[in-house]
């Protein structure tokens, strides 16, 4: 596994993968200096992220390798699905996955999604449009909330 350093408005992120794919990208609490000579594999997730920070980058085509359960490459294939800008409540993402009342065991593989931003688990909200619990940090998921938002406005509170 290589492993590969991204600086970010929002923090650093480790980013794992290898020749299958991109295996983990987790936003860490040091800040690690970027990595200046990246891994061949690490090349393209490092410059397809770098455009989505930058605006210039919508959605992201990488071949991706995340370990998990069954139950959560299939919600995190679900995830996928939710397009850049938008957003869908734990209640949705298990609709879409076919049972309404696998709500809770769709929230719990949301929170383990290991592939942060290019699986969007920070898309996912509650159904009363409430931030709900994010492994990278609310202060994250509302920041990455607001870059992808067609409609810019002021802080409110």
């Amino acid at each position: 596994m290589e492993i590969a350093y991204l600086n970010t408005p929002i923090g650093t992120l480790k980013i794992e993968g290898s020749k299958e794919g991109v295996a983990a990208i987790m936003f860490t609490e040091e800040t690690i200096p970027t990595t200046t000579v990246i891994p061949e594999t690490l090349k393209i997730p490092i410059q397809q992220l770098t455009e989505y920070f930058n605006k210039t980058r919508t959605e992201f085509n990488l071949l991706l390798a995340p370990e998990g359960t069954e139950f959560q490459q299939k919600v995190w294939t679900a995830l996928q699905t939710i397009p850049f800008g938008k957003t869908a409540s734990y209640q949705q993402m298990a609709n879409m996955l076919g049972n309404p009342k696998v709500i809770r065991a769709a929230a719990s593989a949301n929170g383990k999604n290991p592939i942060s931003i290019v699986i969007p688990c920070h898309r996912v909200i509650g159904s009363d449009g409430s931030l709900t619990g994010y492994a990278g940090g609310l202060h994250r998921k509302k920041w990455l909330l607001a870059h992808e938002s067609p409609v810019k406005q002021g802080e409110l509170f």
